[in-house]
């Protein structure tokens, strides 16, 4: 699980601050911003498809997210 608040402050970080973000399986499904994260003064949720890649930028502030430990053998193809 991603941390973004320190352990004695336990108010909700700011959404977006960062430019890089790494996450797990455990955050899936990923959206931008997280649910650790503050939204009144962010961008509307979005959610990001990083399973597929193991690296997503969300398209709205441009956060890159990577996946810690990314295995392409989980992807799951909706086509298939």
């Amino acid at each position: 699980m991603v941390k973004i608040m320190s352990e004695e402050n336990t108010e909700k970080s700011q959404a977006c601050a960062k430019t890089s973000y790494v996450v797990t399986y455990a955050d899936l499904p990923l959206s931008c911003p997280m649910d650790e994260m503050r939204v009144w003064d962010a961008h509307p949720k979005v959610y990001l498809p990083i399973e597929d890649s193991g690296r997503e930028i969300c398209p709205y502030c441009e956060a890159e997210y990577i996946l810690k430990d990314f295995d392409p053998s989980k992807v799951v193809h909706n086509d298939e």
